[in-house]
């Protein structure tokens, strides 16, 4: 007990776990014998526990429960020990407690623990709400984003339901482009090919009943199977080949279509037009307003006369969009993202040109204006990791393979203005910089082509 007491206030960690497994292993991990193991284990450790018992990733916590020591178990618990953290073997404390003191103590701190977790996840969820979180990883489209965190903030008392796991089911709806593909949907009528088997989607539902599932590309789908899903969004269930009914009305459904994308491309566009030469104007007024013109909301006359029709005309069913809780539109970036997408990806590389090549990676803002004149609305923030794969990450590795970077050194990439004898335009610079922060340009030669 207090050896422990000087441990602890000296700031030793009450939740780190055995690196020792049993005697066996030991000698077998380390090529000595088990008796010099067990014998230096009981000098260091104990006598009192077993030598073929296994004590991998367990914790002071566990061994004070093992040694029935109700006081240091108390002092553990009270100075932060978290009594449900498993060892090895996946046990609590609590499983090697006697019944009696040590087994009561343990119980009462595993209810305040859970308690205090709770409270903790909640304050975190309130200081990090959703929307932040996802802001941290996705650029733009805030739209989307505050549709998709308050969906889930409604659902958030069901979402930490531990009985039901929630799983992720994604559907390439590309797959089910022709009527007989349908059979792979829902899985084929007794007395076919591949009755056994059963369906991809009816298969996994059948698992997990509250998954989020995901139709991509859903206009691709043959209309057959549409009717499938008209059946699933209406009454919550699907009946499988074998006339099997599976029930899933908790699970989400998610569809994403590509129809209408120039339509919404082109009308954000125009909006983003309007909401800039009416920050043009607050320019001479106010510059505080300036900054809030790029959250553009899409009208709802726009959603209803034009993007309606051409779902309508598409999918040919009323019912089928009347099922549809919401539609989130997902709009073109716009510059100011583009360069954070840009700079996103340069970061990306950066990371594992040092991690991989011990390369430092630097660049000016010139070289994110001309890498996001890449971006084609069609492929989206696609579109830029391409443009830096092919600008920077293929000029990075060629220069690698002709032995051109030095081991540590650093890397800067700028822009070769454009060349208005040649009619050239604007170029990618890889340039080494030197100690003396002189910078020489590679020479990359282009790789050979196959007649060469």
């Amino acid at each position: 007990g207090s050896v422990v007491k000087v441990l602890l206030e000296a700031g030793a960690d009450p939740n780190s776990g055995d690196h020792f497994n049993n005697v066996y292993d030991t000698s077998r991990e380390k090529g000595i014998h088990s008796l010099e193991v067990l014998v230096s284990r009981e000098d260091e450790f104990s006598s009192r526990l077993s030598s073929r018992a296994g004590f991998r990733g367990c914790t002071a916590l566990h061994y004070a429960t093992l040694a029935d020591d109700p006081r240091t178990v108390r002092m553990l618990l009270e100075a932060g020990a978290n009594p449900l953290q498993t060892n090895g073997l996946g046990h609590t404390a609590r499983a090697y407690a006697k019944e009696g003191e040590v087994s009561t103590i343990l119980q009462e701190f595993e209810g305040k623990f859970q308690e205090a977790q709770a409270r903790r996840e909640a304050e975190e969820r309130r200081r990090f709400p959703l929307e932040r979180r996802l802001k941290e990883h996705i650029i733009g489209q805030e739209g989307a984003i505050n549709t998709v965190a308050s969906a889930i903030r409604r659902k958030e008392n069901g979402w930490y339901d531990e009985e039901h796991p929630l799983g992720f089911i994604r559907m390439d709806m590309s797959e089910f482009q022709e009527k007989h593909e349908v059979a792979k949907f829902i899985g084929s009528p007794p007395g076919y090919v591949g009755h056994e088997e059963g369906g991809q989607l009816t298969k996994l539902l059948k698992a997990c009943p509250n998954a989020v599932v995901l139709f991509d590309e859903v206009d691709k789908a043959h209309p057959d199977v549409l009717t499938i899903m008209l059946q699933l969004f209406d009454e919550g269930r699907l009946t499988d080949g074998k006339g099997k009914t599976i029930e899933c009305k908790d699970a989400i459904f998610i569809m994403t279509s590509n129809i209408a994308s120039d339509e919404i491309a082109q009308h954000a566009l125009q909006l983003r037009e309007e909401a800039e030469a009416i920050s043009r104007r607050k320019l001479a007024d106010n510059l505080e307003d300036v900054q809030k013109s790029d959250d553009i909301k899409i009208s709802r006359q726009f959603k209803e006369s034009v993007i309606r029709p051409i779902l309508k005309a598409h999918y040919r069913r009323d019912e089928f969009l009347g099922r549809i809780n919401e539609i989130v539109y997902f709009l073109p970036f716009c510059h100011s993202e583009l360069l954070q997408l840009v700079s996103k990806e340069l970061h990306f590389w950066a990371k594992k040109a040092k991690q991989r090549h011990d390369i430092t990676l630097q660049w000016e803002r010139p070289v994110l204006e001309l890498l996001a004149g890449g971006y084609n609305m069609h492929y989206g923030a696609r579109s830029i990791k391409h443009e830096v794969e092919r600008r920077v990450v293929n000029q990075l590795a060629a220069a690698y393979e002709q032995e051109l970077l030095p081991k540590g050194c650093t890397l800067r990439l700028s822009v070769q203005p454009e060349d208005l004898e040649e009619r050239s335009t604007p170029s990618l610079r890889l340039e080494v910089v030197g100690e003396d922060s002189k910078s020489r340009t590679l020479d990359i030669r282009p790789p050979l082509s196959p007649e060469h």
